[in-house]
């Protein structure tokens, strides 16, 4: 898997349209990672697919998304706070200690519909 990894950041000319695993190598998160990001609406797949089909992502822009640091802080954000929740449901980890959360509800529904 490393070995594909490293080829495919190694090309010079990527795809125009990525798989969500390619996506989640070239923005530097985990494959797991992509369906949350887009569930929070940071990503949006090409056209409208079946939510149990495959999702495609234009290569451009994604590029421009690479280069972004406040959405990146904001996807950073979003990845926190899903597992926050869902650790928090497990009862594993100590209460919110934040008073407030802007991506409570979104991680929320998010890890509802999957269990």
């Amino acid at each position: 898997m490393q070995n594909d990894i490293e080829r495919f950041l190694n090309l010079k000319n990527p795809p125009g349209r990525l798989t969500a695993e390619q996506a989640a190598w070239f923005l530097g998160f985990s494959a797991d990672e992509i369906p949350i990001l887009a569930a929070k609406g940071l990503l949006k797949p090409l056209g409208r697919p079946a939510q149990s089909g495959h999702k495609y992502y234009l290569a451009a822009t994604l590029e421009e998304l690479r280069r972004d640091e406040k959405w990146f802080n904001k996807a950073s954000e979003a990845i926190v706070e899903y597992w926050r929740y869902k650790n928090r449901r497990k009862g594993k980890n100590a209460p919110d200690t934040r008073s407030h959360s802007r991506q409570g509800p979104d991680a929320r529904e998010f890890a509802e519909s999957e269990n």
